[in-house]
């Protein structure tokens, strides 16, 4: 609109200059004329120059008063601005997309239609050892050389995920694939550890049958009992007979019962949290677990106790009462005859404190102390279920244990004895006073 007013200004102005030429005969009008044009040809140039100096960078805002020139400067400085903002939304957007993919619990790869790698996340490199300075535009095959994979890729059929197993820094470790076409050029891989899952899954399995093992054996003498009492004529048995059976399905009958009491207290441990607590002298629980272990014994064992009577610590009194009384009556079961077992609980000198039970039995094998926490697992089977051991006490220790912020510690040699070992650490422990004998 601009440049057609000034176009009709002109044409004016050059109409006057004509008629006053023609019909007025004023020469001297050309003058004025020829100056008009001239100054407009002197601010045309004037604002095309600011134009081509504003073109250079068009992303800034153009000069005032260019004219003519503003007609086509204004839509393209719009456009321009419409396109950065375009332009940083769209990186702000693949920003967020590849923060979210770094951020991925699976390595995430994308690669083109001939599976050479585009991309890849930092657990690609933890993972599958891709290098994405290295190896972006190689064949993925060259990398994941698993024979099982490149026929998992190439089949097509990736409905299922594949399942590999490999070895990683000496470690067998399992790796989960899983590929899918992300768009018309390219794919998108993802793998994942399971190593912990899988194992999860086999202590899963592992549990259940080692619940059905134990709770079989009772069942069976229970129901072997109940079959023969039945079938038998009531004169067939005497009274003595009667309680003998009697006694024995009881004892099956308590076994399963405190299978399932161990089993639910274990239970409870793994499904929630420790709330509240309160300030124990674990002298009095000690002198209750003792008096437990002693009975146990039935004075077969020498017993020595050290003890700081006045040490407290932090914690929930009924669950160190069960620890204890794990850690003690296994060492009466587990030590022969005539066999001392020390008990201690002393503050040492580096702050923490330490309840212990050592033993001067038969020992425990280095390759069995890993796994003497796992559930159900005993390193003499027929000696723990005669002392009626159910196979979950030190399970429900070690989460005791860890649920109190401290540490089970467990020091073994063959033919020389054990020691188990609950260690507090300093922020649970109240106070001490001088060690006095129980």
């Amino acid at each position: 609109m601009r440049f057609k007013s000034r176009l009709i200004l002109f044409i004016l102005i050059t109409i006057v200059c004509i008629v006053c030429q023609v019909h007025l005969g004023i020469s001297w009008a050309v003058y004025p004329y020829a100056t008009c044009i001239l100054g407009f040809i002197l601010l045309d140039r004037k604002r095309f120059n600011q134009t081509i100096r504003w073109s250079h960078t068009p992303t800034e805002p153009p000069p005032p008063s260019l004219g003519i020139y503003e007609d086509i400067v204004h839509p393209i400085y719009r456009h321009f601005r419409q396109q950065t903002r375009y332009i940083e939304n769209l990186e702000n957007t693949s920003s967020t997309i590849l923060s979210a993919a770094q951020a991925l619990p699976s390595a995430a790869i994308t690669l083109t239609p001939e599976f050479h790698i585009e991309w890849a996340n930092k657990l690609a490199v933890k993972i599958l050892g891709i290098d994405v300075s290295r190896d972006i535009g190689f064949n993925l095959f060259n990398i994941v050389r698993f024979p099982e994979f490149y026929q998992y890729a190439q089949s097509g059929r990736w409905n299922e995920p594949l399942i590999l197993e490999s070895t990683q820094d000496n470690k067998n470790i399992i790796l989960r694939f899983e590929l899918t076409r992300h768009s018309t050029r390219g794919f998108l891989l993802l793998c994942q550890d399971i190593t912990h899952l899988e194992k999860l899954r086999t202590a899963q399995q592992d549990f259940v049958a080692n619940v059905s093992h134990e709770l079989r054996t009772p069942l069976t003498v229970l129901i072997g009992f109940l079959e023969t009492i039945n079938e038998l004529p009531p004169e067939a048995l005497n009274q003595e007979q009667l309680d003998q059976y009697g006694a024995l399905m009881r004892e099956q009958a308590h076994r399963m019962q405190a299978i399932v009491s161990d089993l639910l207290t274990l239970s409870t441990l793994e499904s929630s949290q420790l709330s509240g607590g309160e300030p124990i002298v674990l002298n009095s629980l000690i002198k209750v677990a003792a008096r437990q272990a002693e009975t146990l014994s039935n004075e077969q064992h020498h017993f020595n106790y050290d003890i700081d009577t006045q040490l407290k610590v932090f914690g929930n009194q009924t669950e160190l009462l069960s620890a204890i009384t794990n850690l003690i009556t296994n060492a009466v079961r587990y030590t022969p005859a005539g066999e001392t077992i020390n008990v201690r609980w002393k503050l040492n000198p580096n702050g923490n404190a330490v309840f212990s039970v050592q033993d001067t039995g038969l020992g425990i094998a280095p390759q069995d102390i890993p796994r003497l926490t796992e559930r159900f697992y005993r390193v003499d089977k027929s000696r723990s279920r005669a002392s009626g051991g159910t196979g979950l006490g030190l399970a429900i220790t070690k989460h005791i244990v860890h649920r109190h912020n401290a540490q089970l510690k467990i020091e073994s040699a063959l033919h020389k004895g054990s020691t188990f070992s609950i260690i507090f650490p300093k922020d649970v422990i109240i106070s001490s006073a001088y060690p006095t004998k129980l």
